[in-house]
């Protein structure tokens, strides 16, 4: 990651890091939606004695090549040297300066977890949470603040904390022999302008220094569902767009019902929307409206996400470059044949006061009119056989 190599898409287990069947189990889960790396908590004995099991499963079940990251808080420095094999079986570790100790302490588990990942030749995250800051460092920068004749609000404060953390952080391991282009930062917040502000505010000082790190891009506590979503994509897109960040992960608090592979699927989306990869055709559907005379339209437009999803395995491997296919299922005459001309395939569903007759469109040129009660498996057809004819 990082330079000019594509972005990269991570996600994080939640089973007990104890339990390594499940845990292996969810990793490869999340590594088939899509997961270039899977971070797991290792936060005790019981974790870190069955990690090198985790990573024998996974090879085992053919995923070698899926790199697996060890999450730390507060007792790490302790556990690497405790458990060698452990910390040869992780590809990267991930520190949370916030929380090695106070003081000297501090400094002294800092350099102890920083010269196992050295020892190791393991990268190593220096992920800086506001909710987790170093209190001395935060006080310093409070109490400065307090002097000035006219003081700053605390929130810009605090950002700059954060800021300095992740630098000062990186500047002290790569003292203690970590190189450059093996460290990654990462300055979450949970309020989406102060994220947005936190890593601009990185990579400005980055740019200045000419001393540059990967950055991991996320939300330290996103919220679930649409919350969850809107805030992650809102935060993600303004930083991508920038040339800010160069791995991502969008952290949804999931419901009992949802897979954990609901956040992959998230930063696919995101990424696609942005133009940075395809993942599986793009299919443009209209909203609906007052001219719009049925669900229809929004039903076969469900209908063909779905079967780009059961068949998307299957195509990856027959049919190369599918994933840059473009579909449009428009619901009325007002944008349909307009929209049908910028895709590959198209349908134009009749709306209200037009003909029962549905035209459809390849490479923006008119095929032929689709009607009656048959018209989604019609159509699904007509897509296959593309598919087959031009990939």
């Amino acid at each position: 990651m990082g330079n000019n190599n594509p972005i990269v898409i991570q996600s994080m287990t939640n089973t007990d890091t104890s339990d390594p069947k499940a845990t292996a189990k969810q990793c490869i889960e999340l590594a088939e939606a899509g997961s270039q790396l899977v971070r797991i908590t290792v936060n005790t004995n019981l974790a870190a004695a069955q990690v090198p099991k985790i990573r024998e499963l996974l090879d085992r079940s053919g995923y070698k090549h899926l790199p697996l990251v060890g999450d730390f808080h507060f007792n790490g420095h302790e556990l690497l040297t405790e458990f060698p094999e452990m910390a040869k079986a992780l590809d990267k570790y991930r520190i949370n300066p916030g929380n090695v100790g106070k003081g000297d302490k501090r400094d002294k588990n800092f350099e102890a977890f920083i010269k196992v990942a050295v020892a190791n030749n393991k990268p190593v995250r220096i992920g800086v949470n506001w909710g987790s800051l170093d209190q001395d460092l935060l006080t310093h920068f409070m109490e400065k603040n307090a002097s000035l004749v006219s003081p700053r609000e605390d929130r810009e404060v605090i950002i700059d904390a954060v800021v300095e953390s992740a630098l000062k952080s990186a500047e002290l391991a790569e003292e203690l022999g970590l190189p450059q282009n093996q460290i990654v930062l990462s300055v979450k917040m949970s309020v989406v302008p102060d994220v947005i502000e936190a890593y601009e505010k990185l990579a400005a000082r980055m740019s200045k220094s000419k001393h540059f790190y990967a950055l991991h891009l996320g939300l330290t506590e996103a919220g679930s569902g649409m919350q969850g979503l809107i805030s992650s994509s809102a935060a993600l897109s303004i930083l991508l767009n920038q040339g800010i960040g160069d791995t991502i992960r969008i952290s949804l608090t999931p419901t009992p019902e949802e897979p954990r592979t609901k956040e992959v699927e998230a930063c696919k989306t995101l990424l696609q929307a942005l133009g940075y990869k395809n993942f599986q055709p793009k299919v443009t559907s209209c909203p609906g409206c007052g001219r719009t005379g049925s669900h229809f339209f929004q039903e076969l437009a469900q209908e063909v996400n779905f079967h780009i999803t059961e068949k998307m395995k299957d195509w990856k491997t027959k049919y190369p470059g599918v994933e840059d296919l473009k579909i449009a299922v428009m619901g009325c005459v007002v944008n349909g044949p307009g929209e049908s001309k910028h895709s590959d395939i198209a349908i134009s569903l009749p709306g209200k006061m037009e003909k029962p007759v549905a035209p459809v469109y390849i490479k923006g040129e008119y095929l032929k009119s689709l009607q009656g009660s048959n018209i989604s498996n019609e159509f699904i057809e007509i897509l296959e056989d593309f598919i087959k004819e031009n990939y």
